[in-house]
């Protein structure tokens, strides 16, 4: 979890400490841009792959976390 958060962080350019499982597509810092970018970094840095159903149920870092924790 530590890393999905310093990845979530980088790419929406916050604090660490800024982001928690609420931290969700609601604020301002993920816009669609940032979404993708973020799928990216995270496919990246994890060696996984998100299907395309996947990067649409993304909605916070809770998602995120759960998605990631199915493909370990």
């Amino acid at each position: 979890m530590d890393k999905i958060k310093e990845i979530v962080a980088r790419v929406m350019e916050v604090s660490p400490e800024q982001i928690s499982p609420d931290f969700s597509r609601s604020r301002d810092e993920w816009d669609s841009f940032n979404h993708l970018s973020l799928i990216s970094a995270l496919e990246k840095e994890l060696n996984i792959t998100f299907t395309f159903e996947e990067t649409e149920q993304i909605k916070s870092c809770e998602d995120i976390y759960n998605i990631v924790e199915r493909k370990k």
